[in-house]
């Protein structure tokens, strides 16, 4: 009966996906937008309006998903095979696409806002679905914070009134100029930063990581964390050359910056994937507030096969180590599981940005496109210094698992690779091998030809290769080396921590309140002053009578004890 259903929604969904994928290249070459409008009911002034907008970009990441998600869930047939219940955990999986195809399709702000919190909300329930502490923490976090972006929703649709109409794709061009347009402009930058995990809602994202492998490769490669970038690709138009959105380079910058440092000193082999997808969550947000929609969502897409493969090798070692996702335990797994090494191989160097896989096209037109703009010399660096990060931690994780030496060898007999997941990974590593050059004939008409100087044009490639000596010999350090570098490598605990972001997104928001209010309690309700008010003077008057009534009841026993042995004395006297 599972492994029904589970071929069910994976043939289904395959289906769609390449339904969309037809439908893409007819409206592509046609140059056709299909704007549908379905009126639901109608009372005096006031009708509900169900509206879906039908383009190129909507049908091309919808392809995208669907077909992901279709690989994700025939994957876990396999990886949820033990799993009491498989059925709920695939009834999650498919709300979860049904809500991003809801946000994809939408030019209307009150079905945009029915999808974003049906994401948030699934994302809290798949996120949870281990039940047990470290999942709860993790699920309060995730929905916690994407409660913020859901507000400042709610807040558009509100301010959206004035306008008349919910349908923002009327008038994004024509109301550009419009004072009031810039109010929305900010809440829809600040609904997509809490979604798309930017600085100062980054926690969340790698304590997601609480979630099973398969969830992760979903949520983390193309719908959950990519909601916020394609609502303000949608909203580009009224938000370009705008000040929020110079904030939000910024902030995208030192986002891909943060997660690349502390990547490098991260041991969750989860966490460290986790990483990665923010740091280039940073990288489409950044090249998207520069003003090119089209490229970012090249990366989008391109970001989304290989990092979803990643997840799913990730899965598959995490199974072979018996649920150990410390990759200092791991090593020498290219001799027990070679076909995912290769999987697993192949989608690091995309993300690399390797030439001629999928990573390299987006990845290398973002860099010379950056260094043709007009930026000062600090985005520059970010960018450059981010690039050989992820070079940095992405030779760390291959040498770690790969290369150096087997740590827990008895335990990688046990295992043999599951055939039902290297047919799931194989598609997804064929796409990432293609989709790159591919995309980028379909999504660019016309090839760009960048010009700058010999060393400007080789300036990706130095970053590439120094970050891969860094991870070298960062790979290769022993544990108990007194180097000077390891004293810096020993930082862990403060870097892990993401640059105090738990303190200053939550624990700094309950932890130190919680403090206040228990010094409070103990200087004023257990305090002097409460020792001399109404309860102390009561505690006072009540040990007092306590004492006063035993010092009575000891008097009457003296008394009496006194009287009888007086008594006796007397009557003996009188005997003798």
């Amino acid at each position: 009966m599972n492994y029904m259903i589970c071929f069910l929604s994976f043939f289904f969904l395959f289906l769609m996906s390449i339904v969309n994928f037809i439908s893409f290249i007819y409206f592509f070459m046609s140059d056709l937008v299909l704007f549908l409008e379905w009126e639901i009911i109608s009372l005096n002034s006031m009708e509900i309006v169900v509206s879906i907008l039908l383009d190129w970009m909507s049908l091309l990441f919808m392809m995208f998903v669907l077909m992901i998600s279709s690989v994700v869930i025939y994957y876990s047939k396999s990886y949820m095979s033990s799993e009491k219940n498989l059925i709920r955990f695939i009834l999650l999986v498919l709300l979860f696409v049904f809500s991003m195809m809801m946000l994809i399709i939408s030019p209307n702000m009150i079905s945009i806002l029915l999808g974003w919190d049906g994401l948030g909300l699934v994302s809290y329930c798949l996120v949870i679905f281990y039940q047990n502490v470290k999942s709860y923490n993790a699920g309060m976090l995730t929905a916690l914070s994407n409660r913020i972006g859901d507000v400042f929703i709610l807040m558009i649709i509100s301010w959206m009134m004035n306008y008349g109409s919910w349908n923002f794709i009327f008038y994004l061009n024509f109301m550009k100029n419009d004072y009031y347009m810039k109010f929305i402009g900010v809440m829809i930058v600040m609904a997509a930063m809490t979604k798309s995990a930017q600085i100062p809602f980054s926690s969340w994202l790698p304590a997601a990581m609480a979630a099973p492998t398969p969830v992760s490769a979903l949520v983390h490669s193309s719908t959950l964390v990519t909601a916020g970038v394609y609502l303000l690709i949608r909203f580009n138009d009224l938000l370009i050359d705008t000040f929020i959105f110079k904030i939000l380079l910024l902030m995208s910058g030192l986002t891909m910056m943060m997660a690349g440092i502390t990547a490098n000193y991260e041991f969750d082999l989860k966490k460290i994937i986790a990483l990665s997808t923010l740091s280039q969550l940073g990288l489409m947000m950044s090249i998207l507030s520069m003003g090119m929609p089209n490229l970012a969502f090249f990366h989008l897409l391109t970001h989304a096969m290989f990092k979803a493969l990643l997840f799913m090798c990730a899965g598959v070692i995490i199974h072979m180590m018996m649920d150990v996702q410390d990759i200092r335990f791991m090593g020498g797994i290219t001799n027990y599981i070679p076909l995912t090494s290769l999987c697993l191989n192949i989608s690091n160097l995309a993300l690399c940005g390797i030439p001629f896989l999928a990573g390299f096209y987006s990845k290398d037109m973002i860099l010379e496109m950056v260094l043709l703009s007009n930026l000062n010399i600090y985005i520059y660096f970010l960018y450059y210094f981010s690039t050989g990060l992820t070079m940095f931690y992405t030779i760390r994780l291959l040498f770690y698992t790969m290369i150096n030496d087997y740590n827990l060898i008895s335990i990688y007999n046990l295992f043999d690779e599951d055939y039902i997941m290297l047919k799931s990974m194989f598609l997804l590593l064929f796409m990432s091998l293609i989709s790159g050059s591919m995309l980028s004939w379909m999504i660019f008409l016309n090839p760009y030809m960048i010009y700058i100087s010999l060393n400007l044009k080789l300036m990706v490639i130095y970053v590439t290769l120094l970050g891969m000596l860094m991870g070298y010999y960062m790979s290769n350090m022993k544990i108990y080396s007194f180097s000077k570098f390891l004293k810096i490598y020993n930082m862990s605990n403060f870097l892990s921590v993401m640059w105090f972001m738990p303190n200053l997104s939550t624990y700094g928001l309950n932890y130190y309140f919680l403090v206040f209010g228990q010094k409070l309690l103990m200087s004023i309700d257990f305090g002097w002053s409460e020792m001399y008010s109404g309860q102390g003077m009561f505690k006072i008057i009540k040990n007092y009578s306590i004492f006063h009534q035993f010092f009575q009841m000891n008097n009457f026993m003296i008394y009496l004890f006194s009287f009888v042995f007086s008594m006796s004395i007397f009557f003996l006297m009188i005997l003798l």
